[in-house]
């Protein structure tokens, strides 16, 4: 916003939210104007904390009719920098926290946009359920953020993304009317779907407010493993076996490197080692099942099947629900692990599962050339083809140059996925980090048909303006 806003706008603002719907005080704003990883900061003028779906709506008329652009934010637990505004009125979602309805016939939890993900596992577990979505970060991520990005997390596998996982929404549209569309239906066809136009659209489309979610049946027996593997090609051997053997039960595939294990061995109190041999690759495998002690035989079948045929090198199974928690600590902390080894370049990218393994070791020889003593980080969703291609600075290098050098990296890496029939955002969508190289990849009609969409819907581009097309 470079004209100054007239005070009554602001007035306005906080007579349509209340006292406790607003900030201006820069100590409340601080902690949502700075992304987790401190790659971003931002600021905003005002900070709309809106309680009520018509609140949200109050809000958005309010910004549109003064021409005030908008920056949503959920959890804050993005990585791409979508949700850190630059001078924008910033709408947190944090009080918008009710679960509004669980019906079990119809295997639905509507939920608003700011409850957090690990609140709906709470709730539906509670009734006997379960939400498959899952992630590190459940416990600061909330459902309107997850719908936004379109999140997917390490059970896409089996159950797919937050666009498999939703039924219906609510949204404030950008024009401030309340689209209702919490239906709980499976089927829907009477023309264009705007939930799947809104899920993934990271803000620019509307503001999400609430979510009617798909939940499924619990587990009712799980088994856990960490198989050591010689290379992602064992890998991706192994996971056809594991669907050949074990079906629909395989609940996560989880690829990760030495590199990774041994960074978040040495950070994490009390982690350790799964395998005593230190594999240069991981795969951690779940098995999970509706019936009870259905899953430990089946993951047997297949570790035993895995060894025989030469793919796993060995393999640690959980005796415990605290060591299977174990095992996917591990996992859950590449990202968090990383911090202190300096600047990292983070690709969030995806190809055909059955090119992940040569994706990676061109990705890995063209970067080594290229920058030498870079450390490769990779590690991801196997199933889904999903993999994290970090690349950490040499110990004791130039941080300064290595930062320097992200751009240049991101297009060697870029290049390189499209070119494997893959993306450049797999799960975490574009932000302010990928919208403009998104550009260089997306054909041209691609590209219009989006962006009349967004003119359609928001033509004077202020809904997260700065993301997207």
């Amino acid at each position: 916003m470079t004209a100054p806003v007239p005070e009554t706008v602001w007035r306005r603002l906080e007579a349509a939210l209340g006292p406790k719907g607003f900030s201006r005080d820069p100590d409340r704003i601080a902690p949502k104007l700075v992304e987790w990883r401190d790659r971003w900061r931002g600021s905003t003028p005002f900070l709309a904390l809106p309680a009520t779906t018509d609140e949200v709506a109050a809000v958005v008329r309010i910004c549109g009719e003064a021409g005030l652009p908008m920056t949503p934010q959920g959890g804050n637990t993005g990585l791409v920098g979508g949700q850190i505004p630059q001078g924008e009125v910033l709408i947190s979602t944090e009080r918008l926290g009710a679960i509004r309805a669980l019906d079990l016939a119809d295997d639905v939890l509507v939920a608003e946009a700011g409850v957090t993900l690990a609140a709906v596992h709470a709730a539906a577990e509670k009734a006997g359920r379960r939400f498959p979505l899952d992630l590190a970060s459940a416990g600061s991520a909330t459902i309107g953020g997850l719908v936004s990005t379109n999140a997917g997390g390490t059970a896409v596998l089996r159950h797919g993304t937050m666009r498999h996982l939703v039924l219906g929404l609510e949204a404030v549209l950008p024009d401030g009317e309340i689209w209702r569309g919490l239906r709980r239906l499976r089927k829907d066809n009477t023309g264009y779907d705007l939930k799947q136009l809104l899920i993934g659209a990271e803000g620019t489309l509307g503001i999400v407010t609430a979510a009617a979610l798909k939940l499924a049946p619990p587990r009712l027996s799980r088994a856990v493993a960490m198989a050591g593997m010689a290379s992602p090609e064992a890998a991706v051997a192994l996971l056809t076996l594991a669907r050949e053997t074990v079906g629909d039960t395989l609940e996560a595939f989880e690829l990760i490197a030495r590199l990774g294990i041994e960074l978040a061995v040495g950070k994490r109190a009390g982690a350790r080692e799964p395998l005593e041999g230190r594999p240069p690759w991981y795969v951690l495998i779940e098995i999970a099942s509706v019936r009870p002690d259905a899953a430990p035989p089946a993951l047997e079948a297949l570790l035993t099947r895995g060894l025989e045929d030469g793919l796993i090198l060995d393999a640690a199974v959980a005796a415990s629900e605290t060591q299977a928690n174990a095992f996917w600590a591990l996992r859950e902390a590449q990202s968090e692990a990383q911090k202190g080894e300096g600047p990292v370049w983070k690709h969030d990218v995806a190809t055909p599962v059955s090119r992940i393994a040569a994706f990676i070791a061109r990705a890995s020889e063209l970067l080594r050339a290229r920058y030498p003593g870079v450390r490769i980080d990779a590690f991801g969703h196997v199933g889904d083809g999903n993999i994290h291609f970090d690349v950490l600075p040499p110990p004791g290098g130039d941080f300064d140059a290595h930062a320097a050098a992200r751009e240049e990296a991101a297009r060697l890496v870029h290049d390189l996925v499209t070119e494997m029939e893959g993306t450049i955002s797999a799960e975490h969508g574009l932000g302010v980090l990928k919208t403009k190289a998104a550009l260089a990849y997306k054909s041209a009609a691609e590209t219009a048909a989006q962006r009349a969409v967004r003119q359609a819907l928001d033509p004077r581009r202020l809904m997260n303006p700065r993301v997207l097309f």
